[in-house]
């Protein structure tokens, strides 16, 4: 309590990591899997363990284009053999005759009785011999079998995000098929009259106080990056019951609701005390910049809960929330194991940031030419242009000016949005 003015004293607010660790530690995987074809499974997470049943090479081979030798043949250094073979890829060579070389492209079975392969830049054919003008030492250029993956052994654990050289990996050993976990299912809409579709604007004119709805586009393109099924309920009006109607609506079916807008504690901010009629809400005032409110809790309905997330309306920080946030929130939904936060990268500062914040400020910088780091000049939480010219966000800690010169800690886009 506040003893000059009688009003309860303000909760302290959140740091990052402790809204951060909370979302983690309430995350329900989603259950059910599926079995898909490789091909179609970029971006799905494994609900079980791969192991490969053989062994990757499956033989000894060469690793380049050149001639398989006995090591002991080539011992002076300018040996002349006769070519006995000729071995390409795909095909099975002849035991190698003692004083004898084998012409072997790459990918080739080594014959049996070689033990080396000597380059072809470093021979000269005449007729049918070759002189090896180098001394090569046993094992010289051969992969040896299991030297990439040993049969049994696991290649890809449970909770595994597939990327394209997982994929990769998993036809290298031939699995045509993997189980993963189902896609999450995400419903999104967003609040306020004042919000207009690009397209829509009578004579494509704004009204007077309305604004193009931006914040559908940005997060539903963040949601497709990370593969979810979405249910688009586009514009709520701003009305109590129409947002009730909605969350009930959303619930159904899906693993999470995510909105925009309407979280705040104003007479036309709808969305906070219609999740609490329809399940429970946590409201939270983190100690980010840009962002501070957050709303997570659960919509009831049916059969369970469905999670809810409410972002803040202003688009930069809607963008930043979902990326701290919601990103992480999301993996571990899909079944993501591991960490799931992204790298960060000690860079060198080319600006200056005198006035220190008491939150943690995410500021959009870019990568210059010298190899430091620019900062867009206007970091107001509106200002959506700064996350297109940017390359990534500086993690700067509360009551932290930034000098010409300092490292700071850099996260590029590229590791928050996949």
């Amino acid at each position: 309590m506040n003893t000059q003015t009688g009003k309860p004293a303000p909760k302290p607010m959140l740091s990052v990591r402790e809204a951060l660790d909370f979302l983690l530690a309430a995350a329900r995987p989603v259950a059910q899997t599926e079995i898909v074809a490789t091909l179609e499974a970029n971006g799905r997470v494994l609900a079980e363990d791969q192991a490969s049943t053989i062994n990757v090479p499956s033989a000894d081979n060469t690793q380049m284009d050149g001639y398989a030798v006995r090591a002991d043949d080539c011992a002076s250094g300018h040996a002349t053999l006769r070519v006995s073979q000729r071995i390409p890829a795909g095909t099975v060579g002849q035991p190698l005759e003692p004083g004898t070389a084998a012409r072997i492209f790459t990918g080739a079975l080594i014959p049996q009785g070689a033990d080396a392969v000597v380059m072809q830049e470093q021979c000269e054919a005449v007729g049918d011999s070759v002189t090896i003008r180098h001394t090569p030492k046993a094992g010289d250029w051969i992969r040896r079998t299991g030297e990439d993956i040993v049969a049994d052994s696991v290649i890809l654990p449970a909770g595994t995000r597939l990327r394209s050289q997982e994929l990769g990996l998993a036809a290298s050993v031939g699995l045509a098929r993997l189980p993963v976990r189902r896609r999450v299912r995400v419903a999104v809409f967003f609040t306020g009259d004042e919000l207009t579709m690009p397209g829509e604007a009578p004579g494509g004119k704004l009204a007077a106080g309305a604004i193009y709805n931006s914040n559908r586009f940005t997060l539903r393109g963040l949601l497709e990056n990370f593969g979810c099924e979405i249910t688009d309920f586009g514009i709520v009006p701003d009305s109590f019951e129409a947002t009730r109607e909605t969350l009930r609506n959303a619930a159904r079916g899906h693993d999470l609701i995510i909105t925009s807008g309407g979280v705040s504690v104003g007479e036309e901010d709808h969305v906070k005390p219609a999740v609490e009629a329809e399940g429970r809400l946590n409201m939270w005032q983190i100690a980010v910049k840009p962002g501070k409110p957050l709303a997570f809790g659960e919509i009831r309905h049916d059969n369970g809960a469905a999670f809810f997330l409410g972002l803040p309306g202003n688009p930069v920080s809607s963008f930043i929330t979902f990326l701290l946030f919601v990103r992480p929130f999301l993996l571990r939904l899909q079944g993501v194991s591991g960490s799931v936060e992204p790298r960060s990268y000690p860079m060198r500062a080319d600006f200056n940031w005198p006035k220190a914040d008491r939150r943690n400020e995410f500021l959009r910088a870019r990568i210059n030419a010298a190899g430091g780091l620019d900062l867009f000049p206007n970091q107001g939480s509106g200002v959506l242009t700064s996350t297109v010219w940017a390359d990534g966000l500086i993690d700067n800690p509360p009551g932290n000016p930034i000098a010409p010169g300092d490292v700071v800690r850099f996260i590029p886009f590229a590791e928050l949005q996949y």
